[in-house]
């Protein structure tokens, strides 16, 4: 059982225990049966294949090779020079020297259902280096936790210092922020490293609406031409993880709507004697074009991109998704007026 401390206040450290996941009940009674004194020898596993497993051509020798990948675990203290105690057997149970699990499989299970209908490996506060309260932001965990294939990243987006650009951090902490782009641009690349399937964005959300179309216009020059947008109607369900996986969506004809209902309204405008639009009063002033502002040495990232002159879809005041090939973005209002 690890340990981890943080301090409190600058005055104490508060320390924490990580607790292990434990054998069940049936993983007990099936190792009682199986063992003897608390370990399982090489001939209590070959008759635990054959009889359990039915693995009917089990030998000594497939027994005594789970043993030796078993034994290069003795780092963790679950390896006994005899045999194999509880929990070198769950272990062993679960991992890959488990014939019974075939790690080349991939994914075999149904998967055409809306993807509200799946369980999916979720983080929260991807984000952060160690505790809640003072550690750094950084986008070095999101990466890592894409690499173990988590499929939800949360970030917590708040104005920065001078309150013209965003920063991730844990807000009203002592955590020191990360640049909102920063970590776009990894998730980009780093989304699929270890599964197609679709990656979740949540975007607990602190800003003013200028900064809000910002955080929309980094989202579109980052993840460019794969991104989709359902259009003005609101979906009756997601979209299947396969469909999401197999479709190369592109927001062009939605960029290309927004770019002709913005002409009109720029003509209403002018009519008006600057008298502001609905839209305008909800999201504030149109900002300048972010495009200097967040170009950086990784510029090639971003010139693939078919989309970088074009702006996002505008919409009402609240939340809104958009959903990428791969890649869902929901934003949530966390905004106090």
């Amino acid at each position: 059982m690890s340990k981890q401390t943080y301090k409190v206040c600058f005055c104490f450290r508060r320390r924490f225990k990580l607790a292990v996941a434990e054998a069940p009940e049936e993983i007990k009674a099936l190792f009682d049966q199986y063992s003897e004194n608390g370990l399982m020898t090489v001939d209590h596993l070959r008759r635990f294949l054959l009889e359990v497993q039915k693995q009917d051509k089990a030998t000594i020798e497939e027994a005594q090779a789970i043993f030796d990948h078993l034994h290069e675990l003795k780092h963790l203290n679950i390896f006994h020079r005899k045999g194999l105690n509880l929990e070198a057997f769950f272990k062993y149970l679960f991992g890959d020297a488990n014939l019974l699990i075939d790690v080349n499989r991939g994914v075999h299970h149904d998967m055409t259902a809306p993807m509200s209908h799946y369980f999916i490996y979720t983080g929260h506060n991807s984000y952060l280096t160690g505790n809640q309260l003072s550690s750094d932001c950084s986008d070095v965990p999101i990466v890592n936790a894409l690499q173990r294939g988590v499929r939800v990243i949360e970030l917590d987006i708040w104005p920065n210092s001078t309150k013209d650009n965003v920063d991730v951090l844990h807000g009203r902490t002592l955590t020191t922020p990360v640049e909102l782009i920063k970590c776009l641009r990894s998730i980009k690349e780093h989304a699929f490293s270890a599964s197609d399937y679709p990656v979740v964005i949540t975007l607990e959300d602190h800003l003013t609406p200028d900064l809000q179309a910002k955080v929309a216009e980094m989202i579109t020059q980052t993840f460019g031409d794969i991104l989709f947008s359902p259009g003005s109607e609101c979906l009756k369900e997601f979209p299947s993880p396969e469909i999401i996986d197999e479709t190369n969506y592109n927001i062009n004809h939605t960029t290309k709507e927004y770019l002709e209902a913005k002409e009109i309204k720029e003509r209403e405008n002018d009519s008006q004697s600057g008298k502001a639009a609905p839209d305008e009063e909800a999201w504030g002033k149109e900002i300048p074009d972010l495009k200097g502002h967040i170009q950086t040495d990784d510029k090639n990232e971003l010139d693939g991109d078919n989309n970088d002159d074009e702006d996002l879809p505008e919409g009402d005041n609240k939340s809104q998704h958009i959903v990428h090939h791969n890649i869902n973005i929901y934003r949530y209002s966390c905004w106090e007026t």
